[in-house]
């Protein structure tokens, strides 16, 4: 935990403090070894919280990135059951920072709990296994709208270029009869359209994101955050493109998860 209660203040971890925790109550110490990231761990036993892990850095850094009054926030349900959340932005949105796996389970209870929910993921690790390849069109233009995308995966050359067929050709959506297959080429005027969405393979994926309720963002280390979505008539799997600046912004004004980096603001820097 990076915040504990220290003479009744909330305080970070420091070399000799003791202090209490926020939501059990109980002793905790502070951990500031030369090679570890400052923090504070429950003196007696393990943490209270049963959805903690193990902080990282990088896990540590995105905290960091709101202001001190948004991090470590204690949640509790109509029926006495508390949580620690990473992060809880004004505006009511919870934000939860994962870098280590996560069952089915665990992740279904976290979105029933808070609801208002995004996920951001610590894609570091898999970066080798993500592959982005073409882009998209805006999904509400009406012309995109009679495309259906041919999924893109390793080594499908074609797909992962851009191959589509057409609704308006087919009455009966391609259901047991041939179809006309079109290149990017054919479209290409409606790339100018295109909001951020794109094609991607992720070689043996962590399928939990994929069914996820809330929305989830993978964080591969640089500027961008690539929010998992699906797209036009097929359902297709897709990634939204959102720079962090963005969602920084937009998760402290938004209301509800579901949209942010939905609307355009102007930025001030």
């Amino acid at each position: 935990m990076q915040f504990a209660f220290v003479d009744g203040e909330r305080s970070e971890a420091k070399t000799g403090l003791k202090g209490v925790c926020p939501t059990c109550g109980a002793a905790m110490v502070a951990k500031c070894g030369p090679r570890i990231i400052h923090h504070w761990a429950h003196a007696s036993r393990r943490d209270c919280d049963p959805w903690w892990e193990n902080e990282t850095q990088w896990h540590r850094d995105w905290k960091n990135l709101f202001p001190e009054e948004c991090r470590e926030v204690h949640h509790v349900a109509p029926d006495g059951e508390i949580h620690r959340a990473d992060i809880k932005t004004p505006t009511g949105i919870y934000i939860e920072v994962q870098h280590s796996s996560m069952t089915d389970a665990e992740r279904k209870s976290r979105e029933v709990f808070y609801n208002n929910l995004v996920w951001i993921v610590d894609g570091r690790g898999f970066k080798n296994q993500f592959d982005l390849h073409h882009l998209l069109p805006d999904p509400d233009n009406e012309e995109a709208k009679d495309l259906v995308w041919y999924k893109a995966a390793r080594g499908m050359e074609g797909a992962n270029s851009g191959i589509f067929w057409r609704l308006s050709e087919n009455p009966d959506h391609g259901n047991g009869g041939m179809v006309e297959i079109h290149g990017l080429h054919k479209v290409q005027h409606l790339i100018t359209t295109y909001r951020g969405h794109q094609q991607y393979s992720w070689v043996r994926p962590r399928r939990t994101w994929l069914d996820a309720e809330c929305p989830v963002y993978i964080d591969f280390g640089d500027e961008w955050l690539f929010q998992l979505q699906r797209y036009g008539f097929n359902k297709l799997e897709c990634v939204y493109r959102v720079a962090k600046q963005k969602f920084l912004h937009d998760v402290m004004v938004e209301a509800q998860a579901h949209d942010i980096a939905t609307r355009f603001y102007r930025i001030i820097r």
